[in-house]
């Protein structure tokens, strides 16, 4: 009888935690502009639609045959070995500014994808025209699929490097919850829990207002 008893206890504890879903151990938000390394010509810019009122881009108009110079570098301290995902608050304006390359050691290798063009590290972003979550991907010659990371704990090196001219990145959200599915994953803006007392990598050089009175 105790047996039995311990067995549907057993049961009641897993039914439980299917019913109120998997618990998850981390995730953190980071500005853009607060990159450790924020490499020309990459600039940080002002728009009242990205969290803190700025985000980091390569200057410029959406057009074919740019970009490809410039990059975001972050060092990222992993308290546990596992495996992350990564997603952006972004902002593209057409097929012509909807992508960056994106490496993250030591999980990836130390290869520099805007010189070789590796697809593995091509971030496809979908929605356009609207600040907005994306799960960092790869676009794959064949289609594009979302991707993992399997990291040790310890220091990582994460770089966001320019693709194409345009693209915005406003801020990076890592977190162990793999799901694709942005209600369930809940990315967030950065909180105090977030917050490292430096100052942003690069001036103020364009706002919204400026870059629409231009077009």
């Amino acid at each position: 009888m105790r047996n039995m008893m311990y067995v549907l206890g057993m049961l009641l504890i897993v039914g439980i935690l299917m019913v109120n879903g998997v618990s998850y151990s981390f995730d953190r938000a980071i500005e853009a502009e607060m990159a450790d390394t924020i490499e020309e010509p990459m600039v940080v810019a002002e728009d009242d639609g990205a969290s803190d009122g700025k985000y980091v881009w390569m200057e410029g108009e959406p057009l074919t045959g740019g970009g490809d110079q410039g990059w975001i570098e972050f060092k990222i301290d992993i308290p546990t070995a596992g495996t992350y995902a990564l997603w952006g608050h972004v902002f593209v304006w057409d097929g012509n500014s909807d992508s960056f390359w994106v490496t993250w050691q030591p999980a990836d290798p130390d290869e520099d994808a805007q010189v070789t063009k590796n697809t593995e590290y091509r971030w496809s972003i979908g929605t356009k025209n609207a600040w907005h979550w994306d799960r960092i991907n790869h676009w794959l010659d064949g289609g594009t699929f979302d991707r993992e990371w399997d990291l040790p704990a310890g220091e990582s090196t994460l770089r966001i490097a320019v693709r194409e001219d345009a693209a915005k990145i406003d801020v990076v959200f890592i977190t162990d919850n793999l799901s694709d599915n942005v209600d369930e994953v809940n990315p967030r803006f950065p909180g105090p829990e977030d917050v490292t007392p430096v100052e942003p990598q690069a001036k103020l050089t364009t706002t919204w207002g400026k870059l629409k009175s231009q077009r």
